[in-house]
């Protein structure tokens, strides 16, 4: 088994509550209160040790919260590096509401991050050791817009897979520097990325495609929702529809679809079997509730439907 690593940057402590009925100005009373620890690389590190394997989560962490959510991950037995920074670590919350089925949700931008303390984690991740280096998640306040594309070229110089899951500027500047292994848009984050919509497969498609052909990523994973996903590499595209499940909660989705990609790949398996197991561990978050990811027996039996991804009509 290769080995993981994942850096999160605006880590969160994810709080999840249920409530009959959300209103204003009327205290809510509420139940099946959750508290996990959250930001992309630490759920990707959170789903690759449910899976069977070992991820250490690199991560921001500050003031009383940041203390909180050590002991968070030590409840949830990861192994992690913190990276110490002066501003609090933020709070996010999740409302699912029952009378509606609805969910709401509350996510703070998070702490101001100081150039120092950007230079300290590149710093420390040039102590570490590693054969896929995950970086997942939004940057914080503070932080350049092409961190990402800094840590991306510390990885190749360290003969890392760097492995990109981001948005918006972050992303935008983060596959600039180019050589990144994998990269996971979902559709929106792809069209903000390209600039226009993109309607169809085929669309969708050819913009992967112009990722890769541009050397910025060799596998792009584009996740569609109900749509299911798309995988884009220089020998062609394979898509594949979503699984049906009772969808409960859209929480960790994602972060879900990349850790069991990524484990898979660590586990010497073959790219595309890699992306049927991410479409299945993504369809095992969507119908667990809360803040509570998937588990691996739900992502085996989900990955017993999932089928073979049939190649695209290539793009003109």
């Amino acid at each position: 088994m290769k080995t993981i690593a994942t850096l999160t940057m605006n880590p969160a402590i994810d709080v999840a509550y249920e409530a009959d009925r959300v209103m204003h100005t009327h205290k809510i009373r509420s139940r099946h209160e959750r508290y996990d620890p959250g930001g992309g690389g630490i759920n990707v590190a959170r789903v690759v040790a449910r899976l069977g394997g070992t991820a250490r989560a690199h991560y921001l962490a500050g003031g009383a919260t940041g203390k909180a959510l050590d002991a968070l991950l030590d409840r949830h037995e990861l192994v992690r590096s913190r990276i110490d920074i002066a501003g609090e670590t933020r709070v996010s919350t999740a409302v699912f509401e029952r009378e509606s089925g609805k969910e709401f949700r509350f996510v703070p931008r998070g702490p101001v991050v100081t150039a120092e303390e950007c230079r300290a984690c590149l710093a420390h991740l040039e102590r570490i050791e590693c054969d896929y280096l995950v970086a997942s998640g939004s940057l914080p306040q503070g932080a350049p817009d092409n961190f990402y594309s800094q840590v991306g070229a510390l990885a190749r110089r360290r003969k890392m897979h760097f492995v990109l899951d981001t948005s918006g500027p972050a992303l935008t500047h983060g596959l600039a520097g180019g050589g990144a292994f994998l990269v996971k848009p979902s559709l929106g984050e792809l069209q903000h990325l390209v600039g226009r919509p993109l309607a169809g497969t085929d669309a969708i498609a050819a913009a992967a495609l112009e990722i890769v052909g541009s050397d910025r990523a060799e596998y792009v994973a584009v996740t569609m929702g109900q749509e299911g996903a798309l995988l884009a590499h220089h020998s062609g595209i394979l898509h594949a529809p979503a699984v049906p499940v009772e969808a409960k909660n859209a929480v960790g989705a994602g972060d879900s679809f990349l850790a069991a990609m990524i484990f898979a790949l660590a586990a010497h398996r073959n790219p595309v079997d890699a992306f049927r197991y991410g479409l299945a561990a993504g369809a095992a978050a969507v119908e667990t509730p809360g803040t509570d990811l998937c588990h691996r027996s739900e992502v085996e039996r989900i990955y017993a439907r999932v089928p073979t991804p049939m190649r695209c009509r290539e793009p003109a």
